[in-house]
């Protein structure tokens, strides 16, 4: 696909779905190819495309390596709010016919893959670890 084949497919989502930004969409076709490689890499056979789930986690994966903490700002600025947003903008896209899907994918297999909050605010949430003090240990306020 050229840049300017994507860009068109872009354009044409954003204006029949004004609910995301175009660099949300950029940036899920660069998490599509971060998935795809990381599938590779694990040995993972992809049988002709990848599913809700995987591009999910790829999306995950390559969002807090792009990001870090800033993910749900972003993400929120883009429009991106849950998985099932990520699958919208992935049907979007096979609406504007430059992604293509199976005969069984829905964009219902992109619901509830997991939280924003657990995928990209708990991952920077200080561990707690809980030490217990002995009352005779001089640890006390006076």
């Amino acid at each position: 696909m050229s840049k300017t084949q994507f860009d068109e497919a872009v354009q044409q989502a954003t204006g029949r779905d004004p609910r995301y930004a175009a660099e949300a969409y950029a940036f899920l076709r660069d998490a599509l190819d971060f998935t795809i490689r990381a599938l590779q890499k694990r040995k993972v056979k992809i049988p002709g495309h990848v599913s809700g789930p995987q591009l999910c986690e790829g999306l995950r994966e390559y969002a807090l390596r792009e990001f870090g903490p800033m993910v749900p700002t972003i993400l929120e600025a883009w429009g991106v709010r849950t998985t099932r947003d990520i699958g919208e903008m992935v049907f979007n896209l096979i609406e504007a016919g430059i992604f293509s899907k199976s005969a069984t994918d829905r964009v219902e297999d992109f619901e509830n893959v997991y939280t924003f909050d657990d995928a990209f605010v708990k991952p920077f949430l200080p561990k707690r670890s809980i030490t217990p003090t002995r009352p005779d240990s001089g640890n006390r306020l006076s």
